[in-house]
């Protein structure tokens, strides 16, 4: 698809009067994420021929190793968004607590979570890497924040998007009217709209999912799984099957060209039985995303926009995509 030529904050600014919050503190926050992920993406695209490959030696609040570039992209994104002025506190997925904006700097209203490297057991072998974002309003008035603050339902977020690292470096977000996206021109060093007015099919022709759990999944999993294999679907013929391991990745073909993403609950960890991905920094951005451009996103049985979080980094099952086929998916599960 075409570049328009229209800039990201120029498209922000042409629909101001549809959307209020596309003014001042928002437009700064929305400029200072997109320059972060500018510096992010310069650095993965020359991952290979610097010291930013591998493992740092440290393990994050999941029990998960950190890998260099990742550490990085954390950095990157608290050290700039701190000094954007707008924020009040920012939650990261490698962070176990909340992480307030210095005394000594001007803050806002502002919370931001983000997954600052989606996919980033990806890096080493050059597959498609993202970082999910998450924007909201706090909801008290105190003078300090507190973790309620962030525990909020996905239905409260005033914008989500995602950056996507590939063979091109997009943008793809929503602010509650409709989905576009934005692929970043290196010649001039902007994010030019290149999909407006994304919508995901009704129905798709791709499932994802990671086939090697199926001995650990329910018996209802499995249904969900043999239906989208099986000709007696919606389609009448099988979907085709693809999973790259990226979420960010899949989720992005998906949404493009239409299609499921599962990540289910399963017995492989016993210390993970809610599934792997996370609430507030990963399912109810993209959650958000999907729904925008027309498609669905679910737990298995309720919708993940509707789930109030109950700590900072809840887990949760996760079936996005299509609209009719994760109904579908939702509605074997829930049988």
């Amino acid at each position: 698809m075409e570049s328009t030529g229209i800039t990201v904050m120029e498209h922000l600014l042409i629909h101001q009067k549809e959307n209020p919050l596309a003014t001042g503190n928002f437009t700064r926050l929305l400029s200072e994420l997109i320059f972060s992920a500018k510096i992010i993406s310069r650095e993965v695209k020359k991952a290979g021929l610097v010291d930013i490959l591998g493992l740092t030696g440290k393990v994050n609040v999941q029990g998960e190793e950190v890998r260099k570039l990742d550490d990085y992209a954390n950095r990157i994104l608290i050290y700039r968004m701190q000094h954007a002025g707008v924020l009040c506190a920012m939650a990261s997925e490698e962070n176990a607590d909340i992480i307030e904006v210095p005394d000594n700097l001007p803050k806002g209203d502002y919370l931001l979570i983000f997954d600052p490297l989606d996919g980033s057991s990806n890096i080493d072998v050059n597959v498609n890497i993202g970082t999910i974002f998450s924007i909201r309003k706090r909801t008290s008035d105190r003078a300090f924040v507190t973790l309620e603050d962030f525990l909020q339902k996905g239905t409260t977020q005033v914008a989500a998007g995602y950056f996507l690292y590939g063979p091109s470096t997009m943008l793809i977000y929503t602010t509650g009217n409709g989905v576009d996206g934005f692929t970043l021109d290196p010649s001039v060093g902007e994010f030019l709209l290149s999909h407006p007015s994304i919508k995901i099919p009704e129905v798709g022709k791709v499932y994802s999912v990671n086939e090697s759990y199926r001995a650990y999944w329910d018996d209802k999993v499995k249904a969900v799984v043999d239906y989208f294999k099986s000709p007696e679907n919606e389609r009448g013929k099988p979907y085709t099957s693809r999973y790259i391991g990226s979420l960010v990745a899949d989720f992005h073909r998906n949404l493009l060209y239409g299609g499921i993403f599962m990540y289910p609950a399963d017995k492989k960890d016993p210390a993970k039985p809610h599934g792997k991905l996370r609430l507030l920094c990963e399912a109810a951005p993209l959650a958000f995303v999907v729904e925008q451009a027309g498609g669905a996103a679910t737990d298995g049985f309720q919708r993940i926009m509707d789930i109030k979080p109950e700590a900072l980094h809840q887990r949760v099952p996760l079936f996005i995509g299509s609209k009719r086929d994760v109904e579908k998916a939702t509605e074997i599960m829930s049988g």
